[in-house]
């Protein structure tokens, strides 16, 4: 894979600097965290968020958390995000995230929200997430799988299900790039990517009550999409976005 896109991605996804659905995102991440720890105090815990970008995510995940540090590859990202927000117990730096710069067992919580179809090679990724967890300790991931009738980043259909070739192919007819950088897997082969984590699953909780999570602004609850998403969450996890929490053995 070219990297040289995720240097200045948020130059090509203007997306990354929309406050609030990024703060939305972190309302959910906070949400889950407190459900599945019991409580809603996570002011002890310490957060790294791979994959970081404009930082407003940590922003936010900063009034909750006791510190929190966000590391992105994209250096004017991060030169964005050190000169807007400032909070004692909030850091920044660029980093790569298949090569992590801090100790390890050195987090409470990781976040990985849409980040692995971006990296090269995503399972020294997760290796270097579970190197840095304390042990007992997750990692909030989200993500989609190859699985998707519309790609999220070029809305163009079925792209992430055609071969390599063809999807680079696709993408230069249609006017979109001249590459398919973006390595989405199924959800099989995400799941043994993640094979050294317990896996929680949280899609079908959220889907399910998404006002308790944040996400009703997505689904609301009683319409017809939600109880489409329902159905698709309980019978065919393999075809719906995940948002797993991934934990670490304990000692």
């Amino acid at each position: 894979m070219d990297r040289d896109y995720q240097l200045n991605y948020s130059k090509i996804r203007p997306s990354v600097f929309d406050s609030d659905a990024r703060a939305r995102k972190a309302f959910t991440i906070v949400k889950v965290c407190q459900d599945f720890l019991g409580t809603d105090d996570l002011s002890e815990l310490s957060l790294l968020d791979v994959g970081s970008s404009s930082g407003i995510i940590d922003d936010v995940l900063a009034d909750y958390f006791g510190s929190v540090h966000g590391i992105d590859i994209d250096e004017p990202a991060m030169q964005f995000a050190q000169k807007k927000f400032s909070k004692p117990n909030l850091h920044f730096a660029a980093g790569d995230a298949m090569q992590l710069q801090h100790a390890s067992d050195s987090f409470d919580v990781v976040v990985c929200s849409h980040v692995y179809e971006h990296v090269p090679d995503a399972s020294k990724m997760f290796a270097e997430i579970n190197r840095v967890l304390k042990p007992g300790g997750f990692c909030y991931f989200s993500g989609n799988n190859r699985v998707m009738l519309m790609e999220p980043h070029y809305k163009l259909p079925f792209l992430s299900l055609l071969p390599r070739p063809l999807a680079h192919q696709y993408m230069r007819l249609t006017g979109r790039g001249d590459y398919y950088h973006e390595q989405h897997v199924s959800y099989w082969a995400l799941k043994r990517l993640c094979g050294s984590f317990q896996i929680h699953d949280y899609s079908a909780k959220i889907i399910d009550k998404p006002e308790k999570f944040g996400a009703d602004y997505m689904l609301k609850p009683g319409s017809t999409k939600w109880r489409m998403a329902n159905f698709v969450a309980r019978n065919l996890k393999w075809a719906t976005p995940h948002i797993w929490l991934l934990q670490k053995a304990a000692r």
